[in-house]
Formats: structure tokens, sequence, C-alpha cells
């Protein structure tokens, strides 16, 4: 009995802490999201309440729509963190089934190559990024974040995608091909929806970084069409710095999207982490 309670105030002990953790991480979030629908007086007057009759206002984001086109930042944002979510899990994905499935020399060598690339970060090669775009005409175009973004995002995808493909059941593999499935109906049809949830974890440490990212669309992306919704919000607020209302707004529709996106994935995310093989 003693050791049941130890378990039961353990387990407390755990939730209270995370519950505490995740409410101080949401709580800058939570200030953010009700101040941007305030009026600049309540915002100072009275920071932590919600927005009432007397201090509701959306005039911070009338100011941002007006002056920034948030829309195509949005757009822009959408389309370079999905494309590049697409090609690190397909290709990822491609490269970790073939060191997990086929044995061939250099097998472990070509393995420790990619994961070196976790460890050096891409940001050393930007001199060398930006001359490689220049020169290929890429330059204030999506195409450049787009690939950057797939290579960043490659090696952390094929570490982590190796090592749940080797625990695929290689009966389940071998009764494909007495059946005459093909080496990519096997991959496509019968490993991939079991490592479901290490591909949404993939998906999800590369999407937030991605999404994010301020660096290379500052560097290899600053045109108007090209802006990204990270670059067009810092820019924006360097405008508008005194405008609390139009700052939260703008920082406002900067968050939401990723907290959408954390949520969808959430569940397939807790499953990747916790779960540690695939069964």
């Amino acid at each position: 009995m003693n050791k049941a309670r130890r378990n039961i105030w353990h387990s407390v002990a755990a939730h209270g802490i995370l519950l505490t953790y995740t409410l101080l991480a949401l709580f800058p979030v939570f200030v953010i999201l009700i101040n941007s629908f305030k009026t600049r007086k309540a915002i100072f007057r009275h920071p932590l309440q919600l927005p009432g009759p007397d201090t509701f206002s959306t005039i911070g984001y009338d100011t941002v729509l007006k002056q920034g086109d948030f829309i195509q930042y949005f757009e822009n944002s959408l389309i370079v963190t999905v494309v590049s979510l697409f090609f690190v899990l397909l290709f990822g994905a491609m490269a970790a089934f073939a060191l997990a499935e086929y044995r061939f020399k250099g097998n472990a060598l070509l393995g420790l190559f990619l994961a070196l690339g976790i460890m050096i970060p891409i940001r050393i090669g930007t001199v060398a990024i930006l001359k490689m775009m220049v020169a290929s005409g890429l330059v204030n175009t999506l195409t450049a974040l787009i690939l950057v973004y797939t290579a960043q995002g490659l090696p952390l995808a094929v570490f982590i995608l190796t090592e749940f493909m080797k625990q695929v059941s290689e009966d389940l593999k071998n009764a494909g091909r007495i059946d005459g499935l093909s080496e990519y109906a096997i991959f496509f049809r019968l490993v991939l929806p079991l490592v479901r949830p290490a591909m949404a974890t993939v998906a999800v440490f590369n999407m937030i970084p991605i999404w994010n990212d301020l660096w290379f669309p500052l560097i290899l992306a600053p045109s108007e069409a090209t802006k990204t919704l990270t670059l067009g919000s810092q820019v924006f607020i360097g405008q508008f710095v005194t405008n609390w209302n139009a700052v939260l707004a703008a920082l406002s529709m900067a968050i939401i999207p990723v907290l959408v996106l954390y949520v969808i994935f959430s569940r397939q995310l807790i499953r990747g982490i916790t779960s540690g093989a695939v069964k």
C-alpha cells in the first residue's frame, strides 16, 4: 500500500511540475493574444485582464492588414513550410529506409555523415549558399528557401526515421515481397503507415524552426513578394515600434499558425517520442 501511495504521489508531483511549466510557457502567449484585442490605454492599465466591452478593439489588426501585406506573407510562409516538410519527410524516409533495410559497404559511414548535419549548423555555410543561389538565379524566390530548409531538415529526419524503420517487422516486409510487392510498394504501403508517429515527430521538429526562421528569408528572399510572415512581422514591428496595438497584433498573427499546427500534430508527436519502437 505504501508503495502504491508513493507511486501516486510521484505521479501527482510529476504532473504538477509539467503543468506548472506548461502554464509558464503559455503565459507570455496568453498575454500577447488578449492584449492584441485591447485599446492602447487598456494594455497599459490592465495588461492581465481579458478584453471587455469597454476595452475591446481590433485597431491593431486593422493597422497590420492595411499597412502590411500579411496575407501574402502568410501564404509565402505556408508554401515554404508545407513544401519543405513534404520533401524532408519524403527524402528523409526514403534515405532512412535504404539505410535500415539494405546492407552495403559504407552503410554505417553514410549514416554517420548524415548525422553530422545535426551537429553542424547550416548557417555556417550562409556565404556559400548565397553564392550558389545567386549563380542559380534563385535569390528572391521561395524555391531558394525550400531548398535550404529541405537540406537543413534531412539529417534529423534520417537519424530519427532510421531507428524506427529498423524496428519494422522483417516478416511483414518479406510477406509483401512473397506477394509480389515491389520495394516502392513495401515502402509506401507497409512501412510508412507504421512510422507515422516518427514522421509527425520529424514534422514538428522541423516545422517550428522553418516557420520562425528569420535568417535565411532576410538573406535569400527579402523582397516584398517573397517575405515570410516572420520577416514581415519583424519589419513591421520595426516601423511601428511605439504602436503597441499593431505590434501585438503582428506577433499574434505570427504565433497562432504555429500553435494550430502543433495541436494538429501533438498526438502523433507524443506517440513518436514515447514509443521508441514500432509495435
